[in-house]
């Protein structure tokens, strides 16, 4: 994910599918990607917006996943309990920081996250 972004801005997206090698071939191929494998099931990559595929089952979204960067977290979460969103995935940690996924009040899926371990780090 991008480090230096700016908060409040999209700047990462997860692009969901079944067959990993699927999505390498059909994005290297089409649009010349490069990635950056984090696992069988995660490759990340730069196309002017940094992002990732990702292809587990347990963890994949169903459709890509816009993520949002903030500073905070968790004042975050209480903002989009408040306004009416549902969180989806309460805040977890993953390699280069931690993040929440939730629903707007249409249905969308999307995330926030931040760079720093934080309070919630085990």
């Amino acid at each position: 994910m991008n480090s230096g972004g700016v908060v409040g801005r999209i700047d990462y997206v997860e692009i969901p599918g079944d067959d990993m090698a699927e999505l390498r071939a059909f994005y290297g191929g089409v649009f010349g990607w490069r990635f950056t494998d984090y696992g069988p099931d995660y490759a990340g990559f730069d196309a002017g917006l940094d992002g990732g595929l990702a292809t587990d089952a347990q963890e994949r979204t169903l459709a890509p996943l816009l993520v949002i960067r903030v500073d905070d977290p968790e004042a975050f979460l209480d903002k989009v309990v408040a306004a009416g969103g549902e969180v989806t995935r309460p805040l977890f940690h993953f390699p280069g920081g931690r993040r929440f996924h939730f629903r707007d009040p249409s249905g969308n899926e999307l995330a926030v996250w931040t760079t720093e371990a934080g309070p919630a780090a085990a």
